[in-house]
């Protein structure tokens, strides 16, 4: 029942934060107070939140998970077409890499080879319910976690951060508050071998920095971030870790402060929001934020409905076929999200700068 939580939480956390951030996205820290003094509620459509590329991935992840049921092969395959698939939707705000990976896919490269090398931080948008899902199976979750990782990106540093935001979600789900140093030394006992020093000491900082109090935009300005949090791996990943460490048993707090950040913060803010509804479940989601995510066809109710249906795939062992999307549905819905985007792009030519 505890996991059966920990995995709609994920999911409904990714969107609650994805829908929270995506106003702010590319905003330095300075410009989003200016623009939006209210961080407690939706801006994207008269007090309404929607979801951006970060929670479709996420319910792509699960929806590969479910008709794999964890074979690290299987689900390689089954990722490549859920991709190949979500691009003829005309989603908005496809990454550059996950956009060559995908035409790659399309001209007959299979899911192993069709990554690019690249360190953004799309990976880590799907590696969270993989660690709620399969943290007490190391390997299982270490061959996952790659797997869903190099069919996009294949920079080892992409590989590290993604695996960084599993196993923060898997140590959240387990319901108890994590010490910063302990994190850090199941992260070093994980990564061992795996040339992953650098990453390593980015966070050992970030376990020094919680250990101070230090809020976390304070400690993304003290990394070279002062303006804003950028789509790099290792820019993304040390705030995102440093803020759940900060914030587990509150994800209002969490996304809040991610947001404060400024950046890519409708990334960040999906993240921080899987780990801590990883914990919290869907109790701990700000129910203002549940009720005005507004969302068709991929609505609150479909989220969890693949929730569940995730726990129990994870259960039982065996695959199924997962919860789909009416496809005449999302074309129509990606376009008026590409509608609403563009009058954001026009506000913010306007003041106050």
């Amino acid at each position: 029942m505890v996991k059966r939580c920990s995995i709609v939480g994920c999911l409904l956390g990714t969107a609650v934060g994805d829908a929270m951030g995506l106003c702010f996205e590319n905003l330095s820290k300075r410009r989003g107070r200016r623009l939006f003094r209210d961080t407690g509620g939706y801006h994207f459509f008269f007090g309404k939140g929607m979801v951006s590329d970060d929670t479709e991935h996420a319910c792509m992840t699960a929806q590969a998970l479910i008709s794999s049921a964890g074979d690290p092969e299987k689900f390689t395959v089954a990722l490549s077409w859920r991709l190949r698939i979500w691009l003829l939707g005309l989603p908005g705000g496809v990454g550059s890499a996950t956009l060559r990976s995908i035409i790659k896919l399309w001209l007959g490269f299979s899911g192993e080879t069709s990554g690019v090398f690249s360190a953004g931080n799309g990976p880590a948008m799907r590696s969270p319910l993989i660690g709620v899902c399969h943290g007490d199976n190391p390997d299982k979750m270490r061959d996952l976690v790659r797997s869903s990782t190099r069919v996009t990106h294949t920079d080892p540093k992409a590989t590290f951060g993604a695996y960084a935001a599993a196993l923060a979600a898997h140590m959240a789900s387990n319901g108890q508050e994590v010490p910063a140093h302990e994190y850090h030394g199941m992260l070093q006992k994980r990564l061992i071998g795996e040339d992953a020093g650098a990453f390593l000491d980015l966070m050992a900082r970030v376990t020094e920095s919680v250990e101070k109090d230090q809020t976390t935009p304070a400690f993304a300005a003290s990394i070279g971030l002062p303006n804003g949090i950028s789509g790099y791996m290792y820019h993304t990943i040390p705030p995102v870790i440093h803020c759940w460490l900060r914030h587990q048993n509150d994800l209002g707090a969490a996304v809040r402060e991610i947001i404060r950040c400024g950046g890519d913060t409708d990334t960040t803010a999906a993240i921080v929001g899987a780990i801590i509804g990883s914990r919290t479940g869907p109790e701990g989601i700000p129910p203002d934020w549940l009720t005005h995510l507004w969302e068709w066809p991929r609505t609150r109710k479909w989220v969890e409905t693949l929730g569940e249906q995730v726990a129990e795939v994870c259960e039982s062992g065996s695959p199924c076929s997962p919860e789909t999307l009416p496809f005449y549905g999302v074309i129509p819905r990606n376009l008026l999200f590409l509608v609403i985007l563009l009058f954001h792009g026009l506000r913010r030519l306007m003041p106050p700068y």
